[in-house]
């Protein structure tokens, strides 16, 4: 057990934030396990699997590599080094692109079933989009009802994920130069499903064999995921609940409420929590809450179920990835709504530490010792209520006694989608392209991407993004990197003073943020279709355009999706944490070198940020030089 001071110290290093470092003393006081300890105990960690020289494809193995040119140099089967390394980055690539493409299935089958009348509580929101997509899809929109449209279109996404037609059509989005680049690699991604189960096959033992080959799949792989299924989970949310437009709200564990019922939604999918919302709303509810002693029904969001109800509706949010536990720790949750994705197995060991329910909500994320509640889009709205009664219930057994909230929320600004940042310019790229030229802006890039507790708590994120700013870099920002900037304060207008000249008057203009927060993880297509238009509109493919890619703080397999799909698209790309390729220098030089001669861009590792910066920005001016501008 460690003193108070003692305790401050470790917080100090564990995290950037103070809220956050406030619970993590307090949870060392209460003797509570968090993700930081857990990592400590696996010290030290196995290096050939850090390397990526593990093989575990066939009962033959487990085998690993000798990285180093000593025996044994190959698996049982014959595999070398960059065979293993090549097939455990596309198995992890793959599983993130299923990832994202599954939630983005899920919404448009909640999409079809509202079409049809067969959903509870769900709307079409956005008729505007509707038509503006099911344009794209050759969808007939005259006179006809919204509901009619919607039913196409949805089975028309949803037929893309297994097509035989080997295209997808929101792909038809990226500009002719960079689909043409895709084409002559052989990466032109043909469905979603078609490339996650290729894949499967391919690092099957005794397919695939050529590294390169495998490395070039992956790239396919990812293109369907940014292209295909994550864009298809952005439309279909933004056709249910609305397209995203500038929304003030505040962030920290500081939104918790000492008087109110706590509701935390944590996860990935907006189809149960928006029922939430909903239910939340719900007179009867909320009279419920007062007489059993509350002040009302207090929500606030979690990760990246957390950033759509952010998005859309100003819903404050209490933190990120590596806040889920500090959130039960401070001792006033009543319940944590989960659904998928980025959801420690531990949560209902540390929720078994206070009176804090957890309750799962999807059939794939069942949890030991969460109570479930199964969730299906016809009866929604009656499942949402059961939840937030279930928590009203639960309030009496608040123990006032161990609460600790963090005294100081910060205020943010989010909801900048593609189309709200387009209408801030006027309906038109070209200020954004006019400052570029003009230099007042350089360029722009998107940090994207989790919390990893190897490095202190959104640190990664915010010293590279105030590194960028200063430079007169502007920042995109989706996903955990985007809710560590609320808590630093940089989503907010005022945080233009922390910028260069250029940046800080172009946004003192427009009265925007330096740091433009864009949606969930799935929402990183926000930033492909931004780039495409910008594209577009001066003739040339992404990779020419002086734009960046960062994901300082990654930890899992969606952020290797996403980190392919950004520099297959032709955007640089610079990792805070390395990821398990260095075990085979080929491998090494295809991705960090060769890959600029296939599709202008590659990727870097550099975990301080402050050199990574340096590398952005060096990649920048040489996409700037390239233009002549």
């Amino acid at each position: 057990m460690y003193d108070t001071s003692e305790a401050k110290k470790i917080a100090e290093k564990r995290a950037l934030d103070a809220a956050d470092q406030e619970i993590i003393v307090k949870t060392i006081e209460d003797g509570v396990e968090t993700a930081w300890d857990r990592l400590e105990c696996q010290q030290p960690q196995c290096g050939f699997g850090q390397l990526g020289v593990c093989c575990n494809r066939c009962t033959m193995g487990p085998c690993r590599i000798e990285p180093f040119g000593k025996k044994p140099d190959r698996g049982v089967c014959g595999a070398t080094a960059d065979l293993i390394v090549a097939r455990n980055m596309l198995d992890d690539l793959s599983t993130g692109a299923a990832a994202h493409s599954d939630h983005g299935r899920e919404v448009l089958e909640v999409l079809l079933e509202t079409a049809e009348g067969k959903s509870q509580g769900y709307q079409i929101t956005d008729e505007e989009k509707l038509k503006s997509i099911a344009e794209e899809y050759g969808i007939k929109t005259e006179g006809r009802q919204k509901e009619a449209v919607a039913e196409d279109l949805a089975r028309a996404m949803l037929e893309e994920y297994g097509t035989l037609k080997n295209s997808i059509q929101l792909v038809e989005r990226a500009p002719e130069k960079t689909k043409q680049l895709w084409k002559d690699a052989g990466i032109y991604p043909r469905s979603v499903d078609r490339e996650i189960v290729e894949s499967m096959h391919r690092i099957h033992m005794g397919v695939g064999a050529d590294y390169v080959n495998i490395l070039l799949h992956a790239m396919r792989t990812s293109l369907s995921d940014g292209w295909g299924g994550s864009m298809m989970a952005t439309e279909g949310s933004d056709i249910l609940f609305g397209t995203p437009t500038p929304v003030t709200s505040w962030a920290n564990l500081g939104t918790l409420s000492h008087d109110k019922v706590n509701v935390v939604l944590h996860g990935h999918n907006p189809v149960l929590s928006e029922m939430i919302v909903k239910a939340a709303e719900d007179p009867e509810l909320i009279k419920y809450a007062e007489e059993m002693g509350a002040k009302g029904i207090n929500l606030v969001g979690m990760c990246c179920t957390g950033n759509e109800l952010l998005m859309r509706h100003g819903i404050p949010i209490a933190g990120n990835m590596l806040d889920q536990e500090l959130a039960i720790a401070t001792g006033s949750v009543e319940v944590m709504v989960i659904d998928y994705q980025c959801i420690f197995p531990s949560i209902t060991h540390t929720a078994g530490c206070y009176h804090t329910k957890v309750i799962s909500t999807s059939e794939k994320s069942k949890v030991q010792g969460a109570t479930y509640k199964e969730f299906h889009p016809e009866t929604g709205l009656d499942t949402a209520k059961e939840i937030v009664r279930a928590a009203i219930e639960n309030y009496p057994n608040r123990n006032h006694g161990r609460v600790k909230i963090p005294s100081k929320p910060i205020q943010l600004m989010a909801g900048f989608s593609e189309e709200a940042i387009r209408k801030a310019l006027g309906g038109t790229y070209k200020p954004l392209i006019d400052a570029i030229v003009a230099g007042s802006i350089k360029g722009v890039v998107g940090i994207v991407g989790c919390n990893n507790p190897k490095i202190r708590h959104d640190y990664g994120h915010i010293t590279l993004a105030k590194e960028l700013i200063k430079r007169d870099i502007l920042v995109v920002e989706t996903g955990c990197a985007a809710i560590a900037s609320g808590k630093a304060g940089l989503l907010v207008p005022e945080a233009a003073d922390l910028a260069g000249d250029g940046l800080k008057a172009v946004c003192n203009s427009l009265g925007i943020p330096p740091v433009l927060h864009m949606g969930s993880c799935v929402d990183c297509s926000r930033i492909l279709v931004l780039a495409a238009h910008v594209a577009d509109e001066l003739g040339v493919g992404i990779g020419d355009l002086p734009l960046g890619g960062a994901a300082p703080e990654w930890y899992s397999q969606k952020a290797v999706s996403i980190g392919t799909y950004f520099v297959s698209s032709g955007v640089y790309t610079v990792l805070g944490i390395p990821p398990k390729i260095f075990g085979s220098p080929n491998v090494l030089k295809l991705l960090a070198v060769t890959l600029k001669d296939v599709v202008n861009a590659s990727f870097a590792v550099e975990p301080d940020p402050v050199l990574a910066a340096d590398l952005l920005e060096a990649e920048i001016e040489r996409k700037r030089t390239a233009l002549g501008i």
